[in-house]
């Protein structure tokens, strides 16, 4: 059974800030009675299931992580649900099997956004996502994980981006034909295969700055994720990575990656996956890899192909991982947004949970608990207004400087 660590939402009133609610959405917005009511909040990184809008409905109570009901009683206001990819072979057989995913995914986040007009609104700009909370709705954009569905050329790029993408991630697990990933698949993978990016891979920078898409590097090795940032003409994002100095994990960034992030004026969301929070030791790493080696799960194309049943199984039984060390909590996932904000700076930190593709924490562990994150980050002295630059307006304001960039190059 999952330890949970609930704090109460009474410290989200005694320790709001005095005086007026800031203002994210124009001279109208309303006013909450706690700092969490008040703030516009945006996760970077919601997963879905292959089936979702399908056998799945999350107007109702389901038993994802997030749906409707979670999202309200969380006061979590929008966020970037993602169209996401597992590395495949490069060959055409695999990018069409990606594509064939990256698809139904796509479809299943547009019937979302599109098919509970009274709750959601599909926002493809940062100004709509402030227009849609303001309305009392949720606001979901679309995110991609692993440009890997484009195959070998970029062509497809502003395709996907008339669609509402508006991050696409370079990478997942395992190099592809875009770059170097921070995790190489170690059936496929002996060493670097590009040093970075791929000559691909940088054409497909400029594609996404043309085009309005944030260029997304969790995932991505740090030679591949420096050299986009040199390269973007506008600032990228980690839409889901940790703090590399306080859990030491592959994922997550140094401290010359945020600081790197900080110089071309990025955000490096911080993620609440409990392994890249607070890393498994040796007797939790056994355990998972028996268990893994047991269920045919040991390698992550092997995950991505099973059924969500075995998926579920697989979940329920890792829980075992907790009677051996008790897992991430809040306070252990806000350590990395205090690191991140040490080294880049307010400005240049936010907030992802990965709920449905891994995330969760004690304390957070579905949408319904978000307020637990707020109530923290009060706790450690954090004002509202910085509260609100990390839960939203630090993206908001990189998410604007894509949109920006595109527009001056179509005049």
């Amino acid at each position: 059974m999952r330890r949970f660590l609930v704090l109460s939402t009474s410290l989200l009133t005694l320790t709001a800030c005095t005086g007026e609610p800031r203002d994210f959405s124009g001279p109208q917005a309303p006013a909450g009675d706690t700092v969490h009511e008040r703030v516009l909040t945006l996760d970077t990184h919601i997963d879905i299931p292959l089936d979702y809008m399908e056998a799945i409905n999350p107007k109702f109570e389901t038993a994802l992580q997030v749906d409707i009901p979670k999202l309200r009683a969380g006061y979590l206001d929008s966020g970037f649900w993602i169209i996401y990819t597992p590395q495949g072979e490069l060959t055409p057989e695999g990018y069409a099997a990606g594509l064939k995913i990256a698809e139904t995914r796509y479809r299943a986040i547009l019937n979302l956004a599109t098919g509970l007009p009274e709750d959601i609104e599909l926002a493809t700009t940062a100004s709509d996502v402030r227009k849609i909370v303001k309305s009392g709705r949720l606001a979901v954009l679309m995110g991609m994980e692993n440009a890997y569905p484009l195959g070998e050329d970029v062509r497809n790029v502003p395709i996907w981006a008339r669609r509402g993408v508006r991050y696409m991630g370079i990478t997942h697990f395992g190099h592809n034909q875009f770059g170097d990933s921070s995790n190489p698949n170690e059936a496929r993978d002996d060493g670097p295969r590009h040093n970075g990016l791929s000559v691909l891979g940088k054409r497909l920078i400029n594609a996404l700055n043309e085009h309005g898409v944030m260029v997304d590097v969790s995932h991505a090795g740090k030679k591949t994720m420096m050299q986009a940032a040199d390269l973007s003409a506008t600032p990228i994002i980690a839409s889901h990575s940790g703090a590399k100095a306080v859990a030491d994990s592959p994922r997550n960034l140094d401290d010359e990656q945020l600081l790197k992030i900080k110089a071309v004026g990025g955000v490096a969301q911080m993620v609440a996956l409990g392994v890249y929070v607070k890393p498994l030791n040796a007797k939790q790493e056994r355990y998972r890899e028996e268990l893994r080696a047991e269920m045919g799960l040991n390698t992550s194309e092997a995950r991505g192909a099973a059924s969500d049943a075995v998926m579920a199984e697989y979940e329920r039984r890792l829980e075992g991982l907790w009677d051996i060390e008790p897992e991430a909590t809040v306070a252990d996932f806000v350590d990395h947004i205090d690191h991140a904000v040490k080294i880049a700076g307010i400005d240049h930190v936010g907030i992802a949970s990965d709920f449905d593709g891994g995330g969760g924490i004690a304390g957070w562990q579905d949408a319904s608990e978000t307020a637990n994150v707020t109530a923290e980050l009060i706790a450690r002295g954090y004002s509202e207004e910085d509260i609100a630059k990390i839960w939203s307006g630090n993206t908001l304001r990189v998410l604007q400087a894509a949109e920006d960039y595109a527009k001056s190059k179509r005049k």
